[in-house]
Order: C-alpha cells, then sequence, then structure tokens
C-alpha cells in the first residue's frame, strides 16, 4: 500500500494494489474516486479536498510519500 498527499492539490490518493494494470475510474462522491482495477477490485482512492474532509495528522505518521514537484 502507498499513500500520496499532494499538498499543491490537496488531493490524497490512497494505493492499494501495486501492480501496473489498466483502471477505470468510478466517481463514489463528489470529491472521492476509486479506481477499479482486474476483476472489479479497488486498486486506489483519491480524495479531493482531502485536509478539509481528514484530519491528515491522524492518518500520518503511516509512512507516506509527499508529492514533489521539480522546478
Amino acid at each position: 500500500m502507498q499513500i500520496i498527499y499532494s499538498p499543491k492539490s490537496d488531493i490524497l490518493y490512497i494505493r492499494l494494489d501495486e501492480v501496473k494494470q489498466d483502471v477505470i475510474n468510478q466517481r463514489l462522491s463528489e470529491d472521492v474516486v476509486l479506481d477499479m482495477g482486474n476483476e472489479n477490485k479497488i486498486v486506489g482512492i483519491e480524495i479531493m479536498d482531502a485536509s478539509s474532509r481528514l484530519n491528515l495528522k491522524n492518518i500520518f505518521p503511516v509512512e507516506f510519500q509527499l508529492e514533489t514537484h521539480n522546478v
């Protein structure tokens, strides 16, 4: 499992399956999108406006990756 948070876009992405595969995006709500993979299994979860929806301090200190952009 991999957790990526982008402070610039305020999006939290939780990748559940590391296998490369084609996915179909399925909007669960206005701010939550599921990535559906093989056999209709959830591969990833994208949460928009994450800082207003979740207490990120409670989610982290699990191991995570902070998305950075090279300038």
